[in-house]
């Protein structure tokens, strides 16, 4: 009976010799209250915290119908009005780039604004003449022709797409194969003619076997392009297919979420839709792109009265 004392009196002794008198054992992991807090909230899982406090999703933006990969991310986008984000979060520096959120914010340089005029054939051909023998990428290797562009100086519709095929290689014009031919009748329902719009491409040289354009020939190509726009300064501007959309947006989203509403391209309204050579091997579609020309069809009525 003495020893079993004995030994109890030395157990409590031991215990309050520990500060604050905590468990003698060792915790692994953190507390269940550290832990909670570190858990993210329900519903935010596989996401984080963009810029200006933006939700964004941390996995890569899911593909669509006529969409490659996702490209990499670019620095700032705004959301169209209506689904905009606060005025407190748009830049008052450069034009909105309209995205459906809740993706990213991308900033596009300003475009200097010209008169419509005769300065605008001008204007062309003085960027054609810049343009001139281009070497400053590889493709001009493989090319017969540079396509430029062809069209109205002074459209008020300008279709972009995004490079020329083996057709128009040979004859140096845009959109004149198989893909050009839907195109010329998409034009044609819409109650005008290709003399009356303008005609052009993201490249101005063809990629070899008709590949997806590379980063490099974008950056080399792009530049006359934008000054081929400005020359033009049309009303609308409706990008053909996933490349053209993503370059003139600088976005990753796939075109099939692109398109379906207008986006701003240097404040000129820009409406996505699928690419010509793509509703050649999916028909089923040319009843989305038709909803896509009927709202330009709309914007051009509207601008012209």
């Amino acid at each position: 009976m003495l020893v079993l004392i004995r030994s109890l009196r030395s157990h409590i002794e031991a215990d309050r010799e520990l500060p604050g008198n905590v468990p003698s054992f060792s915790m692994q992991g953190p507390l269940p209250e550290a832990a909670s807090q570190n858990r993210p909230a329900k519903g935010n899982t596989g996401r984080r915290t963009g810029v200006e406090g933006e939700t964004v999703l941390s996995s890569s933006v899911p593909g669509g119908l006529d969409s490659p990969s996702a490209g990499k991310g670019r620095p700032t986008v705004t959301l169209p009005e209506g689904d905009a984000a606060p005025a407190s979060q748009r830049s008052s520096d450069s034009p909105q780039i309209l995205v459906p959120g809740p993706y990213r914010r991308f900033s596009v340089p300003e475009m200097p604004i010209t008169t419509n005029g005769e300065g605008e054939v001008r204007a062309l051909n003085n960027v054609r003449t810049d343009l001139g023998d281009c070497r400053r990428c590889a493709l001009h290797m493989g090319r017969k022709n540079i396509v430029f562009g062809e069209g109205n100086p002074h459209a008020g519709l300008v279709f972009v797409g995004e490079a020329p095929g083996a057709d128009e290689d040979d004859q140096g014009r845009p959109f004149v194969g198989r893909a050009g031919q839907l195109l010329t009748k998409i034009i044609e329902a819409m109650k005008m003619q290709r003399q009356d719009v303008y005609i052009c491409n993201i490249l101005k040289c063809r990629p070899p076997g008709n590949r997806n354009p590379a980063a490099g020939e974008i950056a080399a190509c792009e530049p006359f392009l934008v000054k081929q726009l400005e020359s033009i300064r049309p009303k609308v501007i409706c990008a053909l297919g996933t490349f053209a959309a993503q370059t003139l947006l600088k976005s990753d989203v796939a075109i099939s979420l692109l398109r379906g509403k207008f986006h701003r391209y240097h404040n000129i309204p820009l409406m996505p839709t699928y690419h010509p050579a793509y509703l050649l091997r999916n028909p089923s579609q040319k009843r989305q792109v038709w909803e896509d020309v009927k709202q330009i069809m709309n914007m051009l009525a509207d601008d012209s009265g």
